[in-house]
């Protein structure tokens, strides 16, 4: 599995689930380490080893070769610059996406990270809406553009783009949340959830289950529920709110 993000974490819990032997290949320092904060993507790393798969962080990918049927991959990791050979029958690259704008592009629409779409999902030209992984739009909780790859964004737009084009007014203002399981661990996210935001941890059990917030000046930008469920539209409102917050009045919010 090359890859340690959303794809990688969550296809190689499910291939060691199912009793295969996993290799796992990233350049970065923990599972997920764009996602969570340092010490709960160092956790992972660990977490998985238990599991079963062999965690190779900091590794980068320098080549790839066929020898007698088998596939070996030549990495390089990223500091040390030591060099291994990792032989295996099949390769998973979950490397994320780059939205399909061409067709867009020469048909000419507006494009950034996506299709520029506006409120009620029409593009530049009045007769064409895009919606789903493709589309950037604009949100009022976050008050910034995103785009969202993920089932709930891809459903919840669907529909709304279908029921605009059919002659109802109405805005796109949802807030998408994702999801995913590793193992016996498992999670849901809402708004901006990056590493590189300010974090605040409320664990009820260290790494185990407990609600770790992404925060902004103060304002909760995005919420992490990990092992924390029917929480989303809790976590939805706290993000709209747009209060300022201390570290201190965030102990406990979640669960509502």
């Amino acid at each position: 599995m090359i890859g340690g993000g959303f794809i990688g974490s969550e296809l190689a819990a499910a291939l060691a689930g199912i009793g295969k032997q996993v290799v796992m290949i990233f350049p970065d320092p923990g599972i997920g380490a764009r996602l969570f904060p340092p010490e709960l993507a160092e956790f992972l790393n660990d977490f998985y080893r238990q599991k079963g798969v062999e965690v190779l962080s900091g590794e980068l990918v320098a080549g790839v070769q066929r020898r007698n049927g088998r596939l070996t991959l030549n990495t390089r990791h990223a500091q040390t610059h030591r060099e291994r050979e990792v032989v295996a029958d099949g390769i998973v690259a979950g490397l994320g996406i780059r939205p399909n704008v061409e067709v867009a592009q020469a048909a000419g629409l507006e494009t950034d990270d996506g299709i520029r779409v506006d409120r009620s999902l029409r593009t530049n030209h009045r007769d064409i809406y895009a919606a789903g992984d493709v589309a950037s739009f604009y949100n009022p909780a976050l008050d910034k553009r995103l785009r969202v790859e993920h089932e709930d964004n891809a459903n919840t737009m669907g529909e709304l783009a279908g029921r605009v084009m059919a002659g109802e007014a109405v805005l796109y203002d949802h807030l998408p949340f994702f999801y995913s399981d590793l193992f016996e661990l498992g999670y849901e996210a809402v708004g901006e959830v990056d590493f590189r935001l300010d974090t605040v941890a409320d664990w009820k059990e260290p790494y185990r289950q407990g609600v770790v917030y992404y925060l902004r000046g103060g304002r909760v930008r995005g919420v992490l529920l990990w092992n924390v469920w029917q929480q989303v539209d809790a976590a939805r409102r706290l993000i709209a709110e747009g209060r300022t917050l201390r570290p201190e009045e965030l102990q406990g919010l979640l669960p509502a």
